[in-house]
């Protein structure tokens, strides 16, 4: 478990130097980043906590975890550049989340388009971001991770146990305080990284490429097809009946 006092530690181990932000408790890390960033809060705030209450997921689903057991925190960024930069930040977070698990704790980690960490089938984390925009520009982009660290079968509700995992269920032996100071270190080295070398290291992780998908984009439009790869910004390309589609970021099934 993230404490204060290793939030702290983990923050300086990677060389940020803005106070980090921590509650023990509190509904959504990624909610205070945001009220944090809009009242001004400086580029690499991280907000850290114990557990969350109200954790949310995409598409405004919930992420539910055991106290004490999972790694929870949002971390502030002020990028320069436009609205499209957010998707690309958040694969930046998600290959970098996915290396420091199989270099820390030894699990191998794929990336399921768009923001989901997996094993095997099974989801270990995930990865929101959340841009505020301003006259076509980005002001601030909050990335929240979510990983679970030790969690049991039992700790997980009964519906998705078939569906998740933690690195402990893996084999993994590490603490999160450890998981988040390598992460930081490496996403501070590779920030603000070039889009079409972040989309590339992606794909190398990219479980979904070379699948059987059903994408449903945010307006609920579904697409079924192949995934053949990522275009420079980061979109889904789905080979279907009918042709190529550039599929932004949605919902992706895998199909059998």
């Amino acid at each position: 478990m993230v404490t204060e006092d290793s939030l702290l530690e983990a923050v300086r181990a990677a060389d940020v130097d803005v106070p980090p932000r921590y509650a023990s408790v509190t509904g959504s890390t990624n909610s205070d980043a945001l009220e944090l960033a809009q009242a001004g809060a400086p580029e690499w705030t991280v907000v850290g906590a114990g557990h969350q209450t109200e954790g949310r997921g995409r598409r405004g689903r919930s992420w539910s975890t055991a106290p004490g057991k999972a790694l929870l925190f949002s971390v502030i960024l002020r990028p320069p550049g436009p609205p499209d930069l957010a998707p690309i930040l958040s694969l930046l977070a998600a290959d970098g989340m996915a290396g420091v698990c199989r270099d820390v704790a030894g699990v191998e980690v794929g990336c399921k388009w768009p923001n989901d960490l997996v094993v095997g089938e099974r989801k270990v984390a995930g990865v929101l971001p959340e841009a505020s925009v301003s006259d076509g520009r980005l002001r601030s982009v909050v990335i929240g991770i979510g990983l679970n660290v030790g969690m049991s079968r039992q700790d997980f509700p009964e519906d998705i146990r078939p569906l998740a995992t933690s690195l402990a269920l893996e084999g993994g032996e590490v603490g999160a305080e450890e998981i988040l100071s390598r992460f930081l270190l490496r996403f501070r080295e590779a920030y603000p990284a070039d889009p079409q070398s972040v989309v590339e290291a992606y794909a190398r992780r990219c479980v979904t490429l070379g699948r059987r998908v059903r994408a449903i984009e945010s307006g609920g439009a579904e697409v079924d097809g192949r995934a053949t790869g990522l275009d420079d910004r980061g979109n889904l390309m789905v080979e279907t009946a009918e042709g190529a589609r550039a599929v932004s970021f949605g919902e992706v099934v895998h199909l059998r």
